[in-house]
């Protein structure tokens, strides 16, 4: 599945660059998941082809590549290893993001674009303990001072995916009553990795805790102030991660198709393939793939285009809702197919399994998206009931 959603040449060629990863990278992902380690080859192999500067504007010696060809890649990738995808899609998505809205200076979006050619990597450190996922608005307990003309951070932040090899991690921290960003290199005094990630879902992102103690950075570094003004934009470049986990739900698919074709037990004349009840899953399956991959691409290329892609929120939010929870039903459905030996640790689907359930907890949460929905709907019948009230009174 995927060739369909291929329209250039340009993203044929990267498709097949990405199909090629992602084949070495699924050979290793069972020694990740086992041991809980962060698979360094693989984002190695993924800098050394160029992947991880796809997202640099032209102007500053990028690709530039378009929100739909970020989905259709990283879905790709997601096919061979979901925590490989999930966290170099937090790089790219980041680095398309801050680049887009541009809310940084020149110089400093500059360097960043020169850093990321150089195979350096980034990634936001929002998520605290106390105040859980930035998106519910709460303060962070990460706080910055100024000492002279630089700043002192101090703080912890959880769910840092890639923590191993990230170059630069973008902190988010409250300078009074203001909400803002430091971008702040690895190697700066004070900047600790604690190993937390201990989960049962994508335990190869290296989501470890980041420590920051009485961390010393130049005025420069901080690149973003009151960012409270930027939680109402549109943001795109989340669509990596719907992609990741229909990535793995068109895995898992595979899997149990490959799987119901050649099994036929000594009970049944021929494969499972051709019963009536696998018939039935399997085009339930295929039916929920078409619906969620059509409807993701649609909106990556409507956001692509538009002129005003605020307009798009609601849109973008379901597709996450969507998406994700169409992905943990294709991958219970081919568990299903395969029955009892969907269970065993020497296949696939059982992992699949785990880390499919982990977009359930990416942003933007499921209660959010319905929530916004509702309010859109809402506000557009008060809008025509406005226009209907002044049409009358003219």
């Amino acid at each position: 599945m995927g060739l369909d959603f291929v329209k250039t040449p340009f993203q044929q060629e990267w498709y097949n660059k990405v199909g090629k990863l992602a084949d070495k990278f699924a050979k290793r992902e069972k020694h990740y998941d086992i041991h809980g380690t962060f698979p360094f080859n693989n984002i190695e192999q993924l800098k050394e082809a160029g992947y991880t500067s796809l997202t640099i504007p032209k102007q500053f010696g990028g690709q530039n590549i378009s929100l739909y060809e970020l989905v259709l890649l990283q879905e790709k990738l997601a096919q061979g290893d979901g925590a490989t995808a999930l966290s170099i899609g937090w790089h790219i998505g980041c680095v398309m993001d801050i680049t887009e809205k541009s809310r940084w200076g020149h110089n400093m979006l500059t360097y960043l674009c020169d850093q990321v050619k150089k195979g350096k990597l980034i990634n936001r450190a929002a998520t605290e303990r106390q105040t859980g996922s930035p998106t519910r608005g709460g303060k962070p307990q990460t706080y910055a001072k100024k000492k002279n003309s630089n700043w002192i951070i101090n703080g912890r932040k959880t769910f840092t995916t890639m923590a191993p090899t990230l170059d630069f991690f973008l902190v988010s921290a409250a300078v009074d009553d203001q909400l803002c960003e430091f971008l702040i290199p690895r190697d700066s005094t004070g900047v600790r990795i604690e190993e937390a990630w201990d989960t049962m879902s994508m335990r190869g992102t290296g989501s470890h805790d980041l420590v920051l103690d009485q961390v010393e950075v130049e005025e420069k570094f901080l690149v973003e102030r009151n960012t409270r003004e930027r939680k109402g934009l549109a943001n795109g470049w989340l669509l990596h991660i719907p992609a990741c986990y229909m990535g793995i739900a068109i895995a898992a698919r595979n899997y149990a198709l490959h799987f119901a074709h050649t099994y036929s037990p000594s009970s049944i004349s021929g494969p499972i393939s051709e019963l009536p009840n696998i018939q039935r899953m399997t085009g339930e399956m295929e039916l929920e793939l078409m619906q969620a991959r059509h409807f993701m691409y649609s909106v990556a290329e409507r956001y692509d285009t538009s002129q005003d892609k605020q307009l798009l929120i609601p849109e973008l939010g379901a597709v996450k809702h969507v998406v994700t929870n169409s992905a943990i039903s294709v991958v219970d459905k081919a568990m299903r197919i395969l029955g009892a030996q969907s269970l065993f640790n020497d296949r696939p689907l059982e992992r699949y399994y785990r880390n499919v359930r982990a977009g359930l907890h990416n942003p933007p949460m499921d209660d959010a998206v319905i929530g916004t929905l509702a309010q859109h709907a809402f506000s557009e019948i008060t809008n025509k009931e406005s226009n209907i009230q002044s049409t009358k009174k003219e």
